[in-house]
């Protein structure tokens, strides 16, 4: 296989039709170690938003079994983009997101920020550290997805291009960030799990190593010091020059998937789809929260 194999794949399809197999290539063959960590970043920046991080703090999930929130916010996600969202599994993915968003109140404008830094986290991630640029398409396919994906989930007013996203994203940050010390109890729950995935002496340097990546006002929004401008510097370089280097591996075989990985831990057996996330004694049943018609 040539290195460009699967950029040649995506040049034969239509992002407007066949955006669900693009992001499939993006995500899980040509950038899944970066799409993997900017999904990552995407939702920790979530946090940063008072309303959403201290929901996330009183359901206790969040610094209580950070592990298994993890493990299933990261399954549910990669297996609605490995078998798409209209497969009998996508399905079940997607319901049982709604299922447990529809047993919390969370507002309108919060879901659709949440949308945002799903299409436009990744993007910039791979602009600045990916082993190569992505392409008109592939920036487009991806808006189609969460497009999709947003309706699906009973969002409405979802932008119509990625410009549309980025404002949205960036202009909720400006509006909304501010330190909330519940917010902050489940960023630090999210950072002291990101670390066990290391070996322990790089522990407290990866802790560093993730402050020095956030951006300005996220970090300022939790309140963490502001990092040395060398540990800065090296950790962004790191990333460049780690994509640098993948630039000259073989194109990926086979897909890599999250759940295949050391990182996640709670389903050792294998798992149900439909047994995944939080079942707050309030939640609604099926009926009233699925929204995937």
């Amino acid at each position: 296989m040539r290195r460009d194999h699967w950029q040649q794949q995506i040049a034969r399809l239509d992002p407007e039709t066949d955006f669900e197999q693009i992001a499939r290539i993006v995500g899980l063959y040509e950038f899944p170690w970066d799409s993997q960590q900017a999904l990552s970043f995407a939702l920790f920046r979530t946090y940063a938003v008072p309303s959403i991080g201290r929901l996330l703090y009183d359901t206790g999930e969040f610094t209580g079994a950070v592990q298994k929130r993890h493990d299933d916010t990261a399954i549910l996600l990669e297996v609605i983009a490995e078998q798409g969202m209209e497969s009998p599994d996508g399905r079940a993915g997607v319901r049982r997101m709604n299922q447990m968003h529809g047993s919390y109140d969370i507002s309108h404008a919060d879901m659709l920020y949440v949308l945002s830094t799903f299409v436009v986290t990744p993007v910039r991630w791979i602009e600045r550290y990916g082993w190569r640029r992505g392409t008109d398409a592939e920036r487009l396919a991806a808006v189609r997805y969460y497009q999709r994906l947003g309706r699906l989930m009973g969002i409405k007013d979802v932008p119509d291009d990625f410009e549309g996203f980025a404002a949205l994203m960036d202009a909720y940050e400006r509006d909304t960030y501010l330190f909330d010390a519940k917010a902050r109890a489940v960023a630090d729950s999210t950072l002291d799990l990101f670390v066990t995935f290391y070996p322990r002496p790089l522990r407290p340097i990866m802790r560093q190593f993730s402050i020095a990546l956030l951006d300005d006002h996220l970090r300022a929004a939790f309140d963490y010091p502001r990092p040395p401008a060398l540990l800065v510097r090296l950790a962004h370089a790191s990333l460049v020059a780690r994509g640098r280097i993948v630039r000259f591996l073989p194109p990926r075989r086979r897909p890599k998937l999250l759940r295949d990985t050391h990182r996640i831990r709670s389903y050792p057996g294998g798992f149900m789809i439909d047994r995944l996330g939080t079942f707050p004694t309030s939640m609604p049943a099926d009926g009233e929260v699925s929204r995937t018609g």
